[in-house]
């Protein structure tokens, strides 16, 4: 499944990022270093990757934010108590712990607690961003050694 999107370049890299960001069990890492192989220009995938990876923990925030807690469930499959338990976790910590939003598992339910939680989403925006950019940044440094 991931093979096809690296055949669209960075729109293939732009949406496998973007659902790998949700709670889609989706990781954009394979698409991102395909790319690399294939010579495309690391920056770009880097830039694009995480502008995509930010959409997606930003969609997240706001799904929090609607405060739907019904939906998350029936929808998101995530249950009440994990929502309740990274709030508990938050508070206190802050919007900025949105910097931690690309961590597997529950960096998907960092940005829907911080939604529902009403952090503040200009720090939210420039803290999730950051996280993920520097995570790609990583992730390319990473490849490039192996390749």
């Amino acid at each position: 499944m991931l093979d096809g999107f690296v055949e669209y370049g960075y729109i293939g890299l732009f949406l496998a990022s973007f659902l790998a960001a949700t709670i889609l069990p989706l990781g954009s890492e394979f698409v991102f270093a395909g790319l690399l192989a294939m010579g495309m220009s690391p920056w770009g995938c880097v830039v694009v990757a995480s502008l995509g990876n930010w959409a997606g923990g930003m969609t997240n925030y706001y799904l929090g934010q609607l405060g739907k807690i019904e939906w998350i469930e029936k929808y998101l499959k995530v249950k009440q108590e994990k929502i309740d338990k990274m709030q508990h976790w938050l508070e206190g910590k802050g919007a900025s712990m949105a910097f931690f939003s690309f961590l597997p598992v529950v960096g998907d339910i960092i940005a829907l607690a911080l939604g529902y939680m009403r952090a503040n989403v200009y720090i939210v925006n420039f803290a999730m961003f950051t996280g993920k950019f520097l995570r790609y940044v990583l992730i390319m440094y990473g490849v490039s050694w192996i390749i």
